[in-house]
């Protein structure tokens, strides 16, 4: 998605459309736009640093002492729990998670870390996977959960694929929590927030996600309205704060995977496991969208993996720490970006392509070398392999002020295949660890 499509939305009324309900509905989702933008503000961190430091302490303290280069896949893994990086530390090898799925809440870390989600909010349970009402959903589907009002913890009482008729509109305080179940969001529309704020997703498959026509959409309990066609996205984060997206599988989107636009910030994408994909992750979708300067997103414990081409990610205008993620696999570049951003890479393993020509792990875009050498896109710790390497640019980062005890270094790309041993959609069994 390479530039913002604002959508028009009508009210519809329940028997009739008449002229005096489009502005009805256009107040409603300007409010949700005005809304979102002070929750923007309110959630920005005027010095990220103290977040990447404290991201990368405890990092060090889940790994003292481990060091591997060597990668070994989860899905041919058999043995007791191995919790590998801080965040799968804080929940997964506890027999008791399915009685305690809230703890999850608890993990995050990141520019995400106050992500809550449904933590406050009652248990819903998903039965149907059908989507064939997006106006009045059936109770026990999927759609019918995340447009309740008030926080949601939405979990499934069996496996089930489900292809969604047109986008998933999402409410705000949800999550989505796969566990105990293989649940796969397929061959149909993706997920979309909106001018939302405070939702995690978990634990699911998302692949094969075509456009949507668009229509009538119900996009919360007392509100429903007309939808110009979705682009694609496996995940589209539009104008939303605090989102933390962990442990999804993702593949084969038309459009992007993940792309996280309109001044959305305190995010974190964690644990997930791409393959089979062009363009993956956008941070930005306009150069000319300097609202976007609030943008500050980490990228951890990842798994790129085969078939990428591009995107991983692509950034404008924010802030992005790029930390012990896994480059395995990409055909043209890892990391790019236009206008400014500030992209911090520390503790990756980039494996370069046999290409000569893709060798390089960065790409600039719209500006000449005397403009992007200013730009901060520093790499630290990286491990490069095959060849791989990162043009760094802008002056060395300060620690401003930080003593060493708190200017803790992420781990080197070395600890990666460990860090990120399991990343993707989890087979959890309750009374197992995961």
């Amino acid at each position: 998605m390479e530039y913002i499509i604002f959508r028009i939305v009508i009210l519809v009324s329940f028997v009739v459309i008449v002229a005096a309900n489009i502005a009805d509905f256009d107040e409603v989702w300007q409010k949700r736009a005005e809304e979102a933008k002070q929750a923007a503000l309110d959630a920005y961190h005027p010095n990220p640093e103290e977040i990447t430091h404290n991201f990368n302490m405890h990092v060090h303290k889940a790994t003292v002492g481990t060091n591997s280069t060597r990668r070994h896949l989860h899905r041919y893994y058999g043995g007791p729990c191995l919790a590998t990086n801080p965040i799968d530390r804080c929940w997964r090898c506890q027999k008791n998670w399915a009685r305690n799925r809230k703890k999850l809440a608890n993990c995050v870390l990141g520019f995400g870390h106050k992500t809550i989600g449904g933590k406050r909010g009652r248990i819903y349970l998903v039965t149907d996977n059908s989507d064939d009402n997006l106006v009045n959903p059936r109770p026990g589907t999927l759609r019918h959960a995340v447009i309740q009002p008030g926080p949601l913890w939405i979990i499934f009482a069996h496996d089930m694929a489900i292809r969604l008729s047109e986008e998933l509109l999402m409410t705000s305080h949800k999550t989505i929590d796969g566990r105990g179940a293989n649940v796969h969001i397929a061959h149909g529309a993706g997920i979309t927030l909106q001018f939302v704020h405070n939702v995690i997703i978990h634990g699911l498959h998302i692949h094969d996600i075509n456009p949507g026509n668009g229509g009538l959409i119900r996009d919360s309990l007392y509100h429903y309205g007309y939808r110009t066609a979705s682009d694609g996205d496996g995940i589209s984060i539009f104008g939303c704060t605090n989102i933390w997206i962990d442990h999804i599988s993702m593949s084969k989107c038309r459009d992007g995977l993940i792309d996280v636009i309109e001044g959305s910030t305190a995010i974190t994408i964690s644990n997930c496991h791409f393959t089979n994909h062009n363009e993956v992750m956008l941070f930005g979708a306009s150069d000319s969208y300097s609202e976007d300067s609030v943008m500050q997103i980490t990228v951890a414990f990842n798994h790129f993996g085969r078939g990428l081409v591009q995107r991983m990610p692509r950034c404008r205008w924010g802030f992005f720490h790029v930390v012990n993620n896994d480059y395995t696999h990409w055909l043209m570049y890892a990391i790019g970006g236009s206008q400014h951003p500030t992209i911090i890479s520390q503790g990756n393993r980039f494996i370069a392509p046999p290409s000569l020509a893709a060798k390089e792990v960065t790409k600039r875009d719209y500006a000449p070398e005397s403009v992007w050498k200013q730009w901060t896109w520093r790499s630290e710790g990286d491990l490069l392999m095959n060849g791989a390497f990162f043009i760094e640019s802008g002056s060395p980062r300060r620690h401003l002020g930080y003593s060493k005890k708190d200017v803790i270094k992420a781990k080197p790309g070395t600890f990666v295949a460990r860090l990120t041993r399991f990343a993707g959609a989890l087979k959890c069994l309750k009374k197992k660890p995961c």
